[in-house]
């Protein structure tokens, strides 16, 4: 009973070990192959920039942003506006629908706030996008206005003195 002695297979490798207890050998393992290297995954094509498309846009919106500060006074105060163009036009009386032309003045300035925000909004995003943008202000403009018309035409036309001039009486 040494017990610095080895025992039976004590120092036998596991092969060994396999060997003499009858079992088959362990098959090698599969060589190590090293990782392929990183597919180079094909990038999209950067937009190209629009450096003149993008200036004609910011200009067109600039001008658009003056216009609409410079409307600002005269929708609210729709009422003395609208006489001037009576005057303009012909018509010897007064324009007198003040209430509601107070109140369509306020949604016509709400409307081309909005109007302008949203042609802001649309134009920012397709310079970001590098896709064409100089249309967009345009096409702002005639949708915002035309709203703008529509909010302007129920005073003016509830207005007895303009209905009479344009009856012709």
């Amino acid at each position: 009973m040494s017990g610095d002695r080895p025992q039976y297979g004590e120092y036998a490798t596991p092969e060994e070990q396999r060997r003499a207890a009858g079992l088959p050998a362990v098959p090698p393992p599969p060589p190590v192959t090293p990782a392929p290297p990183p597919v180079a995954v094909p990038v999209a094509e950067a937009p190209k920039a629009r450096p003149v498309d993008r200036l004609l846009t910011i200009a067109m919106l600039a001008y658009g942003l003056v216009n609409v500060f410079s409307a600002i006074p005269q929708f609210l105060n729709l009422a003395d506006a609208l006489t001037q163009a009576m005057k303009m036009l012909g018509i010897p009386a007064e324009f007198t629908n003040v209430g509601p032309a107070r109140t369509w003045g306020v949604v016509a300035v709400v409307v081309m706030v909005a109007g302008f925000a949203a042609t802001v909004y649309v134009a920012f995003r397709r310079i970001r996008a590098a896709k064409p943008a100089w249309w967009v202000p345009l096409v702002g403009v005639v949708v915002t206005m035309f709203i703008v018309s529509l909010c302007m035409m129920v005073p003016i036309m509830g207005d007895p003195a303009f209905m009479q001039a344009s009856l012709g009486g």
